[in-house]
């Protein structure tokens, strides 16, 4: 993580120097090789950010949304669902099974080194 902040920062520190450096020698008119980098960074925050936002916002308000109707069967199995989540009490059933295990009885048939 340190070495990835370390390269950042240094470019960061390279690109200020850059646009110093720039400055200083041309004055303002370097200011015109700005303008292509800002606006692709003005384009891709639009396309990522904002023409999303828009599309979806578009879709969900004109209704375009089919609305699909449940079969009798499906309402059905949800039906018996709904009625058997209501009856239960305190415990739930669930469909396991519970092994018995022979690791605590005592066998004298078996030996107790293998």
């Amino acid at each position: 993580m340190i070495r990835h902040a370390l390269i950042f920062w240094s470019a960061v520190a390279l690109a200020i120097v850059g646009f110093l450096t720039g400055l200083l020698d041309q004055g303002i008119g370097s200011l015109r090789n700005l303008l292509f980098p800002l606006l692709l960074l003005a384009v891709v925050f639009y396309a990522y950010k904002i023409a999303p936002a828009r599309s979806a916002r578009s879709t969900s308000s004109s209704g375009s949304k089919t609305q699909v109707k449940p079969s009798q069967k499906t309402m059905a199995k949800v039906a018996g669902k709904r009625k058997g989540q209501g009856t239960s009490g305190k415990r739930k059933s669930y469909p396991f099974q519970v092994i018995e295990g022979s690791k605590g009885k005592n066998d004298e048939n078996l030996p107790k080194y293998h």
